[in-house]
């Protein structure tokens, strides 16, 4: 049924969000209970707990749910994943769920055959294709070169249209709760087109210091992954993305933000002046915010 405000609401039906402390699932359990949306979130540590590779852990997790917010860690192209998304479906649907939402990545094969499955599911359906975070470099893998100053990474001079993770929140939001989202496929990326040296200078431009991109090798960054210890999962991921997403294939921007919310998405320097108010790219800065 619709309520006054416009939002769709089940009866009695419970919105499960996977990965609920991640990036972007903290921000839509966030907004989901703010409507007063029955919501369930899960995590790997949490209470339900839900993790990927054990299958034993997701009935909990679906019991009386009706609406799903899907993410998959690290990445829908890690290996393996596009059978744990087959699975879950087939159980999710079996369990009762009419509607789900799925953060896939832009230009990735594996993760749009996992966009074939869900849609090819007997459900309501909404695909959010988003490019890279903004929040990588302020709450994600890349704020300690930030903090450092300089960010070195194997990325040249192709542009990205980076995307701030809250625009993906109120997408996946109004995709579960209202209608007019069913089987759209929304390209979630920022305004405009931004390299890394020019990321870089947004960024010293908002927390008044230097912060410089240094282009390193590949195999120069593969090995400083696995000396630092980083999970061997995570490292496949960042090696995979910069060796064969970043070359070109994205460096356009979508309208997803537009036509799902009827706004403009958030701009790289709107979000740097945020994060750096915040002090988050001070030496004693924390997280950002939602």
């Amino acid at each position: 049924m619709q309520n006054k405000s416009g939002t769709y609401k089940r009866d009695d039906g419970i919105t499960l969000v996977i990965g609920g402390t991640g990036k972007t699932g903290r921000r839509v359990a966030d907004r989901l209970q703010s409507r007063g949306v029955a919501t369930r979130i899960t995590s790997r540590s949490g209470s339900p707990g839900f993790d990927w590779n054990d299958p034993g852990t997701w009935e909990a997790a679906l019991d009386g749910v009706t609406a799903v917010y899907i993410t998959y860690a690290p990445d829908l192209a890690i290996p393996g994943a596009t059978e744990s998304i087959r699975t879950f479906v087939d159980k999710a649907v079996a369990e009762g769920v009419e509607r789900m939402v799925l953060l896939s990545g832009r230009g990735e094969d594996e993760a749009q055959a996992c966009e074939r499955i869900v849609q090819a599911a007997d459900v309501e359906w909404t695909i959010l294709r988003a490019s890279w975070f903004m929040q990588n470099f302020s709450e994600g893998e890349f704020v300690g070169m930030v903090l450092d100053g300089a960010i070195t990474l194997p990325a040249g001079e192709i542009p990205e249209p980076f995307v701030d993770v809250n625009d993906i929140a109120d997408v996946a939001v109004a995709a579960l709760t209202e209608e007019g989202h069913a089987y759209e496929i929304y390209e979630i990326t920022g305004p405009r087109l931004l390299t890394f040296a020019e990321l870089a200078w947004e960024i010293s431009t908002a927390a008044g210091r230097r912060v410089r991109f240094m282009p390193i090798p590949g195999q120069a960054f593969a090995r400083a992954l696995a000396e630092s210890g980083t999970p061997e999962d995570v490292a496949w991921l960042l090696n995979y993305l910069f060796e064969t997403v970043l070359d070109g294939r994205n460096a356009h921007v979508g309208d997803g933000v537009q036509r799902a919310l009827d706004r403009e998405p958030v701009d790289f320097a709107a979000y740097a002046q945020r994060v750096a108010a915040r002090g988050t790219w001070n030496k004693s800065g924390g997280e950002e915010a939602a």
